[in-house]
């Protein structure tokens, strides 16, 4: 936990952002705009949630599995830098 305490603003920051497109999504519908425009913000969204979810799940790795910058050459070390590695490029 302490992660989302180091990085609480930086979070809190992608959550405003994410809490704005919403907020576009919302307006879209409510004014019936057009379906590509809402589209484009859906996706937006969507990408800024998969942001938070990488972020959050690195820190997670790092603070609370094991941290791949302390002892680089070791077998858990290297794991999980791939496990990084993976999530990182799966929730782009």
């Amino acid at each position: 936990m302490a992660h989302l305490i180091r990085d609480k603003k930086k979070l809190l920051n992608r959550v405003h952002r994410i809490r704005g497109q919403l907020d576009a999504i919302e307006r879209d519908l409510e004014e019936g705009r057009d379906c590509t425009s809402t589209l484009q913000t859906i996706a937006a969204c969507r990408g800024a949630m998969n942001g938070l979810m990488s972020q959050v799940l690195e820190g997670h790795i790092r603070f609370h599995v094991v941290d791949p910058d302390l002892k680089p050459t070791s077998e858990q070390a290297k794991a999980a830098q791939e496990l990084i590695d993976v999530i990182r490029t799966y929730l782009r």
